[in-house]
């Protein structure tokens, strides 16, 4: 019976609904003494025990941490989640993976959810939109990923340094008018710091910028590359893989050929469907070993909350 009983089996021999039995097993308040010990009377004379995800997600588990992701989908984050399950799992946390779908509002949702379950720590996947003032109680136990935060530890890609060697690789190979494929201003990171750092080289060696940017879905690269196109263009710079990967389809579509591409990322995805595009590797896999390193150390109380920078490296 033991690996057989459900919380529905727990509810039905005691007399109380599934709500209810929830409530006494995650210790929670709003349950009578004489409700609480009947469903314990169930479960001790059943042997019932949650499951270690169950136990996990309820932050019943001796070390928890989250990981909270922008899309379970982003090619990016799931390079640095891969590098940081290990960590956590070789120091005897179990993670739990939450999406916040670039809300603040579920952010704010997940968070409380988590204080309530006494979550060990947390690591947050940063996007614009992010309240600094929902960050304050976490100081002492969250990392951020790919952003900054004013009071908390981060682990951030060095964006200019990115742009910066695609664009002297392009230049280096002579090209002289090269275009920019990218995210909007309102990404503060991926968006702005990227874009800006190329305006920055096109000013320095007094080349004419030619931008656009869509956004960050393949689908929008695919649409909107021609936009960003001139007869004189020889070379484009993606801000992201996925809007290389989707440059390419239009590109191939169109048989334009002699157009050189270069992106940040370079993501498995791309180097398979892609070899002979520019990349340069942000460091995703070395961020999320470092944030997992971070959090860890910091919650047991040897670190300070720290600002981490991973160089990025052409590949």
């Amino acid at each position: 019976m033991q690996n057989r009983l459900t919380i529905k089996d727990i509810a039905r021999l005691s007399g109380v609904g599934k709500s209810t039995v929830s409530r006494v097993l995650n210790n929670e308040s709003g349950v009578s003494q004489r409700t609480r010990e009947r469903v314990e009377a169930v479960v001790n004379q059943h042997g019932f025990s949650p499951s270690r995800s169950a136990r996990a997600m309820r932050g019943q588990s001796d070390k928890v941490v989250a990981i909270i992701v922008s899309r379970l989908d982003s090619l990016s984050e799931n390079l640095a989640v891969q590098t940081m399950l290990p960590a956590f799992y070789a120091r005897g946390y179990d993670p739990i993976m939450m999406e916040s779908q670039f809300s603040p509002q579920l952010l704010e949702e997940h968070l409380e959810m988590l204080r309530h379950r006494n979550i060990d720590g947390v690591v947050l996947f940063g996007f614009t939109g992010v309240p600094e003032k929902v960050l304050t109680a976490w100081q002492s136990s969250l990392v951020l990923l790919a952003r900054d935060a004013n009071g908390c530890s981060s682990v951030s890609y060095d964006d200019d340094g990115a742009i910066g060697l695609l664009m002297g690789k392009l230049y280096e190979q002579g090209h002289r008018h090269i275009s920019y494929l990218g995210v909007p201003h309102t990404d503060i990171t991926t968006g702005k710091r990227r874009h800006e750092a190329y305006l920055a080289f096109c000013k320095t060696h007094q080349l004419a910028p030619q931008s656009v940017l869509p956004g960050l879905a393949m689908k929008q690269g695919y649409e909107h590359v021609a936009d960003v196109l001139t007869p004189k263009t020889t070379a484009l710079v993606c801000a992201t893989d996925t809007l290389a990967i989707g440059a390419c389809k239009y590109l191939q579509e169109q048989r334009i050929e002699n157009l050189q591409l270069a992106s940040v990322g370079n993501t498995p995805l791309m180097k398979f469907l892609h070899p002979e595009i520019i990349t340069v590797d942000p460091g995703y896999a070395e961020a999320g070993h470092q944030a997992a390193a971070q959090l860890i150390e910091q919650v047991n109380g040897r670190a300070e909350p720290r600002q981490i920078l991973i160089p990025a490296r052409l590949a």
